[in-house]
């Protein structure tokens, strides 16, 4: 069951994937030096120094995997980057440590219980490292011989010579294996593996002693050295997967293929309990570790009341991850009561958690972030531009001044300007309104629109 369902996993996270310029696509990581001291500028994060320090220190509690469990809380006002820091930690965190990322508003919208949705968010942030020992064959393709039928109809039979520094072997291929070659397009020259168990044909690249074969390659080609001692080895594999991944494999006739949709469902409980009990099983046995990784939950303060006391209880078990949670929220009221608690949360909970707050920025370091930022969207901005845009931001709020970068470009653009002026950045103002002006825009028209609250006050009067 591990290995089966291992390898399809390890198959679909090799799909290649298209990258996409967003809000956060700049930050690569934390920006810490070796004693999780925080750079004012690294990586992509700027400012927000003691945050980042803090955040630090929760990295390496994760990467040692010893305490589960544990939960920080993101406090700060909108635009100061908690969520930047989230998407720094599992940048930090790298893609064999489980992250998984949700809004608070995300379980409303599922077709599922809000508890389960909360579970399966959970176990998709908790990770089994499965270590299994395989027979392979490994060696150079000396030789790849198919016959084919002459009439077209038919099986096909070949013969495939395969070497290492100390021996040579010639194997008799059946159809199956014959498919496999011609698929993975294996010719003499190649240093492939077989694994003897599900007959799976793997090419590691070319041997350097055929390097001389062709006079250009492509950059895609990879040479390696002819592998040495016996060609039939044994061989430690190590496949990483979630819990919640077992689960739906295991809870469905096709949950493999319920991986591609996303369509998972409630999962029983009796599955569940099984599962733990084959992964406690394994980590006895030595087969298997845990990976305790991180659930990101942003805008926390959109659970209810049932969410933060599931969660409560979550976190007290040992194969819980470190839940990271984020809110912009005040003194307010807790959703699905009418008592009111320190960013929406109830007070039971926010004793367990350790709190981050984060600072607004000054200017020099929106000016730093912008700068950033127009990096990451090609965007070439003269001095006096990025200063007015800087001053922008600072009367009006940082998310704004990045939305003007590339409204300003295509602006700039347009006029066929190498580079963004102010004028530019003027004309994207004009067009385009912050919430303040917007605001002012809704006070002076506002008898102009339709429902407006002078309208509902004078309905109620009457």
């Amino acid at each position: 069951m591990a290995s089966a369902a291992a390898a399809k996993i390890a198959e679909v996270r090799e799909t290649t994937r298209v990258e996409r310029i967003g809000a956060h696509s700049h930050i690569r990581g934390l920006g810490l030096d070796e004693s999780l001291e925080a750079r004012h500028v690294s990586q992509g994060m700027v400012g927000q120094v003691s945050a980042r320090r803090a955040i630090g220190i929760v990295l390496k509690m994760v990467r040692e995997g010893r305490i589960a469990g544990r939960a920080v809380l993101l406090a700060g006002q909108p635009g100061t980057g908690k969520t930047a820091i989230a998407t720094a930690l599992a940048a930090a965190l790298g893609q064999d440590t489980p992250f998984t990322s949700m809004a608070g508003s995300e379980i409303y919208s599922l077709e599922m219980g809000k508890t389960e949705a909360l579970t399966q968010a959970i176990r998709k942030s908790i990770g089994v490292r499965i270590k299994e020992e395989s027979e392979i064959i490994e060696g150079e393709v000396v030789e790849v011989q198919i016959e084919r039928p002459a009439t077209g109809v038919g099986t096909k039979v070949g013969k495939l010579i395969l070497k290492t520094t100390e021996m040579e072997t010639v194997y008799d291929l059946g159809g199956k294996m014959i498919d496999s070659l011609l698929k993975e397009k294996v010719q003499s020259g190649d240093v492939i593996t077989i694994d003897k168990a599900t007959g799976k044909i793997s090419r590691l690249g070319r041997s350097f002693a055929r390097a001389r074969d062709y006079d250009a390659t492509g950059q895609q080609t990879r040479f390696v050295q002819c592998p040495e001692g016996e060609l039939q080895k044994r061989k430690e594999v190590v496949h990483t997967v979630t819990l919640h991944e077992i689960d739906v494999i295991n809870s469905r006739t096709h949950g493999f293929l319920a991986l591609f949709s996303g369509d998972t469902g409630e999962i029983k409980p009796e599955v569940r309990e099984q599962i733990n009990g084959k992964v406690a099983e394994w980590r006895e046995e030595g087969k298997a570790e845990m990976i305790p990784g991180v659930l990101f939950i942003d805008e926390v303060h959109m659970l209810d009341i049932e969410c933060f006391s599931f969660l409560n209880r979550a976190l007290e078990n040992e194969m819980a991850p470190i839940v990271i949670m984020a809110t912009n929220r005040g003194i307010t009221r807790i959703r699905g009561t009418n008592y009111k608690s320190p960013h929406g949360i109830p007070l039971d909970l926010l004793d367990r958690m350790i709190i981050v707050p984060t600072a607004p920025y000054d200017e020099k370091e929106l000016r730093e972030i912008l700068s950033i930022r127009c990096e990451e969207e090609d965007c070439q901005m003269s001095d006096n531009a990025l200063t007015v845009l800087t001053r922008i931001a600072k009367e009006t709020s940082l998310r704004y001044g990045m939305q003007l970068i590339m409204t300003s470009s295509l602006i700039a653009r347009k006029r066929k300007a190498p580079e963004v002026d102010v004028e530019d950045i003027k004309r994207a103002y004009q067009l385009f309104f912050d919430e303040g002006r917007s605001v002012q825009f809704l006070k002076e028209y506002q008898q102009e629109f339709m429902f407006n609250e002078d309208d509902a006050a004078e309905m109620d009067t009457s």
